[in-house]
């Protein structure tokens, strides 16, 4: 396990931004159950089904085409709370782009980094707690860090943590929700 052994542990990715109550508990029980209202669907990737459940508005990336595709419009109940993200972003933070997620116990998302066409990522977490890992590959090690995502919290991802680390969920050990907000890069697709 050589390839596993953890560089400076404890040094947070560049980039990283973490806000701890960011929403209130009664306006996390409201989206949560805005979210289990949602028409979810299972993760596509292409032929691969994820056990995550998902909604996507403004924008989704189609696996098979390996392209952006319109989604449904950023429906107005969330308007608000994109305002509250935007600016804690500051300018000229703009989303374009949400995904609304449901974990089951057991679920986790794989190590990736979000797509080209995404900028900035904002994460709301609802529901229980996570452990946020990154990793990125120091010659032929990886250096990690892990952000221990509470309830109601709101993590940033830009510049490094966002280009050069890889992100993943381990499986939750209670059921979990979120709400991924992205903004657009500038180059085109």
């Amino acid at each position: 396990m050589t390839g596993q052994l953890a560089l400076f542990p404890e040094d947070r990715p560049d980039g990283l931004q973490y806000a701890a109550e960011f929403v209130s508990p009664l306006l996390e029980r409201e989206l949560i159950g805005r979210i289990s209202a949602l028409p979810l669907q299972p993760f596509q990737f292409g032929v691969f089904e994820g056990k995550r459940r998902v909604a996507s508005f403004g924008f989704r990336y189609d696996y098979t085409l390996q392209r952006l595709q319109p989604a449904e419009p950023i429906p107005d109940w969330l308007r608000p709370l994109i305002e509250k993200v935007e600016a804690y972003g500051g300018p000229p933070t703009q989303i374009a782009q949400v995904l609304c997620t449901e974990y089951e116990v057991g679920v986790g998302i794989g190590w990736h980094r979000d797509k080209r066409h995404f900028d900035r990522i904002f994460g709301l977490s609802m529901g229980s707690a996570c452990k946020f890992r990154f990793r990125r590959a120091v010659g032929e090690k990886w250096q990690r860090y892990t952000l221990e995502a509470a309830p109601r919290s709101l993590y940033m991802m830009s510049g490094e943590s966002r280009e050069a680390w890889e992100h993943s969920i381990p499986p939750v050990e209670a059921k979990r929700y979120s709400i991924t907000f992205r903004t657009m890069a500038d180059r085109k697709s």
